[in-house]
This record gives structure tokens, C-alpha cells and sequence, in this order.
């Protein structure tokens, strides 16, 4: 079941995918795009930055769960389970459609939640990454783990933004990387 928030996210999206430029959005055309009133869409997000970091939020989320999927069964070392995240999260992005509209044309001012104002996004997937390294390898001190999740999803973030290889090349690149950074992994 669509709550008023799903709807409206859902009617923002689609205003993306259309090619409407952020900035000239009309926040009543949203709301009438998801069948509620334009105060009902303030009331639920406030402004349309708050719009905006919703939507980023909801589209990261779908990511962190299909990367943590993807992390499932990789405990021969940290790196192979976050390569599987990074493998999976780049793959994904390069046939995501509102990914794509972002960045291809970002003449409408959703790029920098995805860069400048990146925080929320990039504090959220850090912790699920601290969360899942620290659950399967608990001898790792905790201080290296939040580094190299920090890192690691910078790293990744960057990619989505500007291509650097292919999606298993970079994977494999970071792979390596969180092992170094981890002594007393598997592979360190």
C-alpha cells in the first residue's frame, strides 16, 4: 500500500523522468500529480529541498538494501563483501532511469544531493557498511572500520557520479583497497 509520502516521492520522480527541470517544478503540480492538495505536500516534506533529499534518500535506500543483499554470502574477507556492495550499487546505477536524468541534465539543481549536500545520503550508507564489517568481522578495530566504510562510500558515490571503469573493475579496485586498509582481515 502507496502512503501520501510513497505518492508523492512517486510524482516527483516522475516529474524528473519527464524532463521538468527541479528548479521550475511547481511544487501544486506535484502534489496534483499524486492526487493530494499542494498543503498536503508541505506538510509532509516542508520545502521542496526537503522534497528533494527525500527522493535522493528514497533512491539510496533502494540501494544500501540491494547492496547489502549483495554482501550476503562474501565473508571470505571485508573486501570481497564490500566489492559485492560496490560491484552491485555501480551496475544498478548505470540502468537506473532517474539516476541517469540527475546527472545527464542537472540543470534543475538535484545533482548536489548527490555531491555538496551528500551527507545524509553518505551517513547512512557508512553505518549500514560499519554495521555489516563489524558484525562479520568483530576483531577489526572500530576506528579503521568507520574510515574505511567513510572511504568507501565516498569512493563509491564518486564513481556513480563521474565513471571510472567498469562497475566489477572498480569493485575489484576497491576490494583490494578495503582489504589493505583492514589489518587482520582475512586477506590483509
Amino acid at each position: 500500500m502507496h502512503t501520501t509520502r510513497d505518492l508523492l516521492l512517486d510524482a516527483a520522480a516522475q516529474a524528473v523522468l519527464s524532463g521538468a527541470p527541479w528548479d521550475k517544478l511547481r511544487m501544486v503540480d506535484v502534489a496534483r500529480a499524486a492526487g493530494v492538495s499542494r498543503q498536503t505536500l508541505y506538510y509532509e516534506f516542508g520545502s521542496r529541498d526537503a522534497l528533494a533529499q527525500a527522493l535522493a534518500m528514497r533512491e539510496a535506500e533502494r540501494y544500501m538494501r540491494g547492496a547489502d543483499a549483495a554482501m550476503v554470502g562474501h565473508d571470505g574477507s571485508p573486501g570481497e563483501a564490500v566489492g559485492a556492495a560496490t560491484e552491485f550499487t555501480l551496475a544498478e546505477a548505470g540502468s537506473n532511469p532517474l539516476l541517469k536524468a540527475v546527472l545527464t541534465d542537472d540543470s534543475g539543481g538535484l545533482l548536489p544531493f548527490l555531491t555538496t549536500r551528500s551527507d545524509a545520503l553518505l551517513a547512512a550508507a557508512r553505518a549500514r557498511c560499519v554495521s555489516y564489517l563489524s558484525e562479520h568481522w568483530p576483531d577489526l578495530a572500530p576506528e579503521r572500520v568507520l574510515f574505511v566504510a567513510d572511504a568507501v562510500n565516498r569512493l563509491t558515490l564518486s564513481h556513480l557520479v563521474l565513471p571510472g571503469g567498469r562497475p566489477d573493475q572498480v569493485a575489484a579496485d576497491i576490494a583490494r583497497l578495503v582489504d589493505s586498509l583492514l589489518p587482520g582481515s582475512p586477506s590483509a
